[in-house]
């Protein structure tokens, strides 16, 4: 069963599978870069090396801890993989706080799916198994956006409880409880 995991050299193959699956223009979503250091793109070529993936796994989880430091305007966040064994399914962020642009249009949570995974659940599930983290982290409720257009997300958000407070930006914003009542 597919579970959110901290990113682990274990998916490596099935990381750079999902990188393939991507445009040029959509592999910022896959997350190959480490908000901690440059803000360059990793390349394929230079995550397809063992080695160079362990520093970029073990970059990436540095940006949950307090003491990274980070640039300017970035908060800290919690990169959490979805994974089913040594498949890598997809990828979820969780920002300790909000900046007034992440209030603005980003949110607390951000997640996405490799598209040879979508339209099977595993959005919803993501997200229901990021809640409780979320909360042990503070976080009550969390701000979770979507584009307008994005019925998926949309029913995605909704089937974790979130509750539509507006749209800002084409984005629309919910409040998702983190804790169970």
């Amino acid at each position: 069963m597919p579970i959110l995991v901290v990113p682990t050299v274990a998916v490596h193959r099935s990381f750079l599978a999902a990188w393939d699956e991507l445009a040029p223009e959509e592999v910022h979503w896959l997350g190959p870069k480490s908000i901690a250091g440059d803000d360059e793109l990793w390349s394929r070529e230079r995550a397809a090396d063992p080695a160079e993936f362990h520093q970029l796994v073990e970059a990436i989880k540095g940006e949950a801890e307090p003491a990274t430091v980070l640039p300017p305007g970035i908060v800290h966040q919690t990169v959490l993989w979805f994974v089913d064994g040594v498949e890598f399914l997809g990828r979820l962020s969780i920002r300790h706080y909000l900046t007034p642009p992440l209030l603005e249009v980003a949110g607390h949570i951000g997640y996405f799916v490799r598209p040879s995974a979508r339209r099977q659940g595993h959005a919803t599930r993501m997200l229901a198994q990021s809640l409780p983290i979320a909360a042990a982290l503070g976080i009550e409720p969390a701000l979770v956006t979507c584009d307008v257009d994005n019925a998926g997300s949309r029913k995605v958000i909704e089937a974790a409880g979130g509750e539509l407070e507006d749209e800002r930006h084409g984005k629309l914003r919910f409040w998702v409880p983190t804790e169970v009542a």
